[in-house]
């Protein structure tokens, strides 16, 4: 988090969050509850100091304000349209937020729609945000593919970085949109 003078304020962080994995979804559709099962798998892990989970559900824009005091937001969600059945992608947020009213995400709101809305309502810089998402349905292995997937994220300096990705240009047959598939 700034300090506003370009500074670091969250060095030793002791305690405080400093980052967020927030899985979203609905439990009662097996078509949208991979986030939470996710989540579910997540709870039993031992998370890294000043990381916070948290079952998002569906709470829409009532999440921005979990945005706001973190650096880095790691979301958890089904979508549809971007790689093949029961594949995990990481998806940039600039994704989402450019397709929020389009139906290739899966949701004509929700979080697209979050995302796009964050830069008019923030205070200051959004944190780092990347998508974990689970294309339909979830298998049991894509679900726990998923988890170590966002536990290999928090390690990496950059949530786009590593070895948790492939190439951007395997596609995967995802229509050209820019999301990885996870090995």
């Amino acid at each position: 988090m700034s300090d506003g003078t370009g500074g670091d304020t969250g060095g030793g962080m002791s305690g405080r969050v400093h980052t967020r994995i927030i899985c979203v979804g609905n439990r009662l559709l097996d078509s949208d509850d991979a986030g939470l099962r996710v989540h579910d798998r997540l709870a039993r892990a031992a998370l890294p100091p000043g990381v916070e989970l948290i079952d998002g559900g569906l709470r829409g824009l009532d999440l921005l304000p979990l945005l706001g005091d973190c650096r880095r937001v790691v979301f958890v969600d089904a979508v549809a349209g971007f790689a093949a059945p029961g594949t995990v992608v990481v998806i940039p947020a600039a994704t989402l937020a450019e397709e929020a009213g389009e139906t290739a995400y899966g949701h004509t709101g929700g979080l697209g729609y979050l995302l796009a809305v964050l830069p008019a309502v923030s205070d200051g810089p959004p944190p780092e945000i990347t998508i974990v998402g689970l294309e339909q349905p979830a298998t049991n292995a894509a679900v726990a593919e998923a988890a170590r997937l966002c536990l290999s994220l928090l390690s990496g300096a950059s949530l786009l970085s590593g070895d948790a990705c492939r190439p951007s240009n395997d596609t995967c047959g995802n229509g050209g949109r820019d999301a990885h598939a996870a090995r």
